[in-house]
C-alpha cells in the first residue's frame, strides 16, 4: 500500500466534482494525443496525461501531490500502486526521462510508432483508472 509521505503529499479531501474535473482535464490531454498526428505532440500531451490522470487518482485518496522536485516520480509511484500495475513506472519513467532529456538537455526526437505505443499504453491505464474511480 502506498505511503502518502508528507514530504510528497498533502492530506486533502475533495469532492466527488472536483476529482471529476481532474479526470476530464487529463481525459482531455489524451484525445489531444490521440487526434494529432505529430509524434512530438502525441508524446507530451500523453506524459501529461498520464501525470494528470496520477493527481485524479491521488485526489481520489484524499491527497494533494506537492511540487517540489522528484513529484513526478511519487505520481507513477502512487499510480502503479493504486492501480496494482508496476509498468505504469517503468514506462512512465521511461516518458519522464525522455522528456527531460527533451526540455533540459539535447532535445529528442519522438519517432511516430514510439509515440503511438505510449499513447495507446496510456490508454489501457484510462480503463483501469475509470474501475477504480467511477465503478
Amino acid at each position: 500500500m502506498m505511503d502518502f509521505d508528507d514530504k510528497f503529499f498533502a492530506k486533502i479531501n475533495y469532492p466527488d466534482q472536483q476529482i471529476g474535473k481532474y479526470f476530464k482535464s487529463a481525459e482531455h490531454n489524451i484525445q489531444i494525443a490521440e487526434a494529432v498526428k505529430v509524434p512530438e505532440v502525441t508524446f507530451k500531451f500523453s506524459y501529461d496525461a498520464l501525470l494528470k490522470l496520477g493527481i485524479t487518482l491521488i485526489a481520489s485518496k484524499g491527497y494533494k501531490v506537492k511540487s517540489r522536485a522528484g513529484h513526478h516520480i511519487k505520481i507513477l509511484e502512487a499510480m502503479a500502486d493504486i492501480l496494482n500495475n508496476e509498468d505504469i513506472i517503468k514506462l512512465g519513467d521511461r516518458m519522464r526521462l525522455k522528456r527531460n532529456k527533451d526540455l533540459y538537455g539535447e532535445g529528442i526526437i519522438v519517432s511516430k510508432k514510439e509515440a503511438d505505443e505510449y499513447c495507446q499504453f496510456i490508454q489501457k491505464i484510462f480503463k483501469e483508472a475509470r474501475k477504480v474511480l467511477f465503478d
